[in-house]
């Protein structure tokens, strides 16, 4: 009687084990449900006689011998790449003449030692090696897309076709490898051929014989009934899934002779022993302790400290990106200028760096960088006095781009302090760039690349060499530009952040100051920004006529 529930799912499962995989056992279960032919009709002998006697229909005999009732049914255990011939395999290596190979000569003995012995224990159910010449068709035509009408490339057919096998290392003469480690000139077929992925993998098919009585050993009748596959990690493939808790697998025969068959697939793989599992866990912690020694060993006991009530300043840096500039074939010169006092860096270390030219699609569009930095910088707080405010590292940038003789051009100049508090920071800086009246200056920019620079980078904020009280910029006349986006992931290390003396309340309330510092210089640059666009908006009053202003308008002073 069939099932009420089958079991359609036949994808494939995916295990990972640590154990030996000759230890893997599975049980499977085949049965027949439903057949076209119960019974065979023999003719009565006697002539004369019209009456069909019911003795006549009896079960008709296998080539084997068994009976149809012996052959409705069968279950049988499997371990890991056991070999059960089928009826075809029989048949074919009982002929000498038949074998090629050292294996097929190995299969011969085997089979003639199980003829003596009382035969096979399998009838229907039997299993191809990954030492046997194999290949599941079934594989060959996996759909990659849902797609009604996909047609396979190059790459998917070789997948398909690809033996994956444990290879054996090749031989080395002299030290060389036999085959060529580069091919400096790959043709396009050397590229195809060698673009197939070949990861070793031992397989193993465990197949059913589903022809109909007296006619086993067909190829034609062959069916898959498992695949496993195993690689040196230990990862296992199982397709369909192991049964479980779900109901059979079940499989309908094609031809005039249809039948109906279902299975099941059992792991009865026997569990490790406690004392077995003891001794597992001691070499595994055996093992990892080994592999710890030997990180140990490559790292070193000696963790590099920073003098007491001196910080240490990493920083991991990117310019990401630039927009909003009026010429393309951008690139960006940045670096960071540290304080005179109580800030230094080591001497092999570089400050500065030049990006890469950009060049984007069209005017407009961002300009993608992704131009990683690091620098290193070490402050020593001398300074006891409370009103001593420390200075922090700024990070300049000039933006430039590049026209078709390959001349450059100023796009902007912009300045940053770099965080004061440790994380990740993203930094979007405004640029502006001088310029003169009237068009010559333009013109010369867009044709000779000529245009206004700044001779000293840090005159965009207050140079460091600056020792006076004012710092006046009356007359430079500037344009605003777009913005340079930076990303910093920054460290801070200091003895102070593990110590509990007063050494830690001093850092503590140096990084405080640095972090007011920080906020006071946002502020000013807020206020500056604001100033600036005042006066702007009165220079662009000044230049209307008086006529369109109408007589309620005032400028504001």
């Amino acid at each position: 009687m069939a099932e009420a529930v089958w079991n359609t799912d036949t994808g494939e499962a995916v295990y990972r084990s640590r154990d030996p995989v000759c230890n893997l056992r599975l049980r499977v279960h085949l049965q027949r449900i439903t057949s076209s032919n119960f019974l065979h009709y023999q003719p009565a002998t006697q002539s004369g006689k019209d009456i069909i006697d019911l003795g006549t229909f009896r079960p008709h005999p296998t080539a084997s011998g068994h009976r149809p009732d012996e052959d409705e049914e069968e279950e049988i255990v499997i371990g890991w790449q056991e070999k059960l011939f089928s009826q075809f395999e029989v048949d074919l290596y009982q002929n000498e003449a038949a074998c090629q190979s050292p294996l097929d000569y190995q299969y011969r003995q085997e089979i003639l030692k199980l003829e003596n012995s009382g035969g096979r224990k399998n009838q229907r159910i039997f299993t191809y090696t990954d030492s046997d010449r194999y290949t599941n068709l079934e594989e060959h035509c996996q759909k990659m897309t849902t797609a009604a009408s996909e047609v396979p490339s190059f790459l998917v057919e070789r997948m398909a076709n690809v033996r994956r096998r444990r290879q054996d290392k090749r031989g080395m003469e002299g030290g060389i490898f036999k085959s060529r480690m580069v091919t400096w000139e790959p043709s396009e077929e050397f590229v195809k051929n060698n673009h197939v992925i070949n990861t070793p993998l031992q397989t193993m098919y465990i197949m059913a014989d589903l022809g109909p009585y007296g006619k086993l050993g067909y190829k034609t009748y062959e069916h898959v009934l498992c695949t496993l596959k195993v690689d040196s990690n230990g990862v296992i493939t199982v397709k369909p899934d192991f049964t479980g808790l779900k109901g059979p697998y079940r499989i309908e025969t094609d031809g005039e002779m249809q039948e109906l068959w279902k299975y099941t697939i059992h792991n009865v793989s026997s569990l490790a022993q406690p004392e077995e599992e003891e001794r597992e866990q001691r070499v595994f912690k055996d093992l990892y302790g080994r592999h710890k020694e030997y990180l140990s060993s490559l790292v070193g006991t000696d963790f590099e400290m920073t003098a007491p009530g001196a910080l240490r300043l990493f920083v991991n840096g990117e310019v990401v990106s630039a927009q909003g500039y009026e010429y393309d074939n951008l690139y960006v010169h940045f670096f960071v200028e540290l304080p005179t006092t109580n800030w230094s860096s080591p001497a092999v270390q570089q400050l500065s760096g030049v990006t890469q030219t950009c060049a984007t699609k069209s005017l407009g569009l961002v300009a993608y960088f992704s131009y990683p930095f690091t620098f290193e910088a070490l402050f020593l707080h001398e300074d006891e006095s409370a009103d001593a405010l420390p200075e922090w590292p700024v990070l300049y940038c000039e933006v430039l781009s590049l026209d078709f003789w390959q001349r450059y051009r100023v796009e902007g100049y912009g300045a940053a302090m770099l965080p004061a508090t440790p994380g990740s920071h993203t930094l979007r800086v405004s640029t502006w760039r001088p310029m003169d009246l009237g068009p010559v200056a333009e013109l010369r920019r867009f044709f000779i690349g000529g245009s206004l620079e700044l001779e000293d980078l840090s005159y965009v904020r207050i140079p460091g060499t600056f020792k006076g009280e004012r710092l006046s910029r009356f007359g430079l006349r500037t344009e605003t530009t777009g913005t340079v986006t930076f990303r910093l992931h920054c460290l801070q290390q200091s003895r102070a952040f593990m110590e509990s003396s007063s050494l830690r309340k001093r850092m503590r309330s140096v990084l405080d100051r640095l972090e007011g510092f920080s906020q006071q210089s946002s502020i000013h640059n807020v206020l500056e920004a604001f100033h600036r666009a005042r006066r702007r908006m009165q220079e662009a009053r000044e230049s209307l006529p008086q006529d369109l202003l109408s007589p309620s308008e005032t400028l504001v002073t």
